[in-house]
C-alpha cells in the first residue's frame, strides 16, 4: 500500500483545495486563499495567476480584485494594480484594503489624494498601522512634517517595535531640520548586523542632512556606483537646503 505524505506546505495544501473546488458546482474562495498564501510566501506571480483565473470566471469578485491589486503592486505592474483597486472600490467603496492599496500607488503621483485615502481609513480604523504609517509618508511628501511625525508617533505608541515608523520618523525629523534627533532613532537600527540596504541608505540620508556627508557617502558606496552616490548626495543636499 502506498503511504500518503503529510508534509505539504500550507500553500500546496491550499492549491490542492482550490483545484478541487474548481471541479465542483459550489462556489468558494479557495483561490483567494491560495493567492493570499502566495503573497505571504513571496510569490506575487503565482498570486496574479490565481486571481486572473478567478476573475476570468467572476470579473466582479472583490476579494480577488484586491488580491490582484496587491500582487500587481509587488510585481511593479502599477497600471494593472490601479485598475484592480479602482474596480474593487467601485463595487465596494468602503473597502479598507482597496483604499490602502490605491493610496500606496498614489504616493508617487498624487500625495494629496493618497493622504485623503489614508485619512479615510484612519477615521474608520484608528489603529490601522499600515494606513497611519503611509499617511505620515503622504504628509511628508506634502511638506507637512509636523503632522507626518504625529502619524509615525501614533504608530510607535501602538507598536513600539515598528521599525518602519521609527525609520520614517527619523527621516521626517531630518527633513524638517532636526537631523540630530533623527540620528538617535535610526543609528541603532542601521548598525545592526541584520540591517537591510534600505535602512542603511536611510541612515545615510539622515547623516547627509546632518552635514556628515563623508560618512553618508561611505555607506552609500557599499551598494551604489560612484555616479549613483553623487546623484543621491546632490538630492540630499537639496533636501537639506530646503529644511532650513
Amino acid at each position: 500500500m502506498t503511504r500518503l505524505h503529510r508534509w505539504h506546505s500550507p500553500l500546496i495544501v491550499c492549491l490542492m483545495a482550490a483545484l478541487a473546488g474548481c471541479s465542483g458546482s459550489k462556489p468558494d474562495h479557495s483561490g483567494v486563499v491560495v493567492a493570499e498564501e502566495a503573497l505571504r510566501n513571496g510569490s506575487p506571480t503565482l498570486a496574479m495567476q490565481v486571481t486572473q483565473g478567478i476573475l476570468a470566471r467572476s470579473p466582479d469578485d472583490v476579494p480577488a480584485l484586491l488580491m490582484q491589486g496587491d500582487a500587481a503592486t509587488q510585481l511593479g505592474k502599477f497600471n494593472d494594480a490601479e485598475a484592480a483597486f479602482l474596480h474593487a472600490l467601485r463595487l465596494q467603496p468602503d473597502s479598507i484594503r482597496g483604499k490602502v492599496g490605491l493610496g500606496r500607488l498614489r504616493l508617487s503621483t498624487d500625495a494629496t489624494e493618497a493622504a485623503s485615502l489614508f485619512q479615510d481609513v484612519v477615521r474608520r480604523e484608528p489603529r490601522n498601522l499600515n494606513a497611519l504609517n503611509n499617511l505620515g509618508v503622504a504628509r511628508d511628501l506634502l511638506g507637512q512634517h509636523r503632522a507626518a511625525q504625529e502619524s509615525y508617533r501614533q504608530v510607535r505608541a501602538l507598536d513600539p517595535a515598528n521599525t518602519a515608523a521609527q525609520v520614517n520618523l527619523a527621516l521626517s525629523l531630518a527633513m524638517s531640520g532636526n537631523a540630530a534627533d533623527g540620528l538617535l532613532l535610526i543609528a541603532p537600527l542601521a548598525n545592526e548586523s541584520s540591517a537591510s540596504p534600505k535602512v542603511r541608505h536611510d541612515y545615510a540620508a539622515v547623516l547627509a542632512m546632518a552635514g556628515r556627508e563623508n560618512e553618508a557617502e561611505q555607506i552609500l558606496g557599499h551598494d551604489l556606483s560612484p555616479s549613483q552616490v553623487r546623484q543621491v548626495m546632490d538630492a540630499l543636499r537639496d533636501q537639506r537646503n530646503h529644511a532650513f
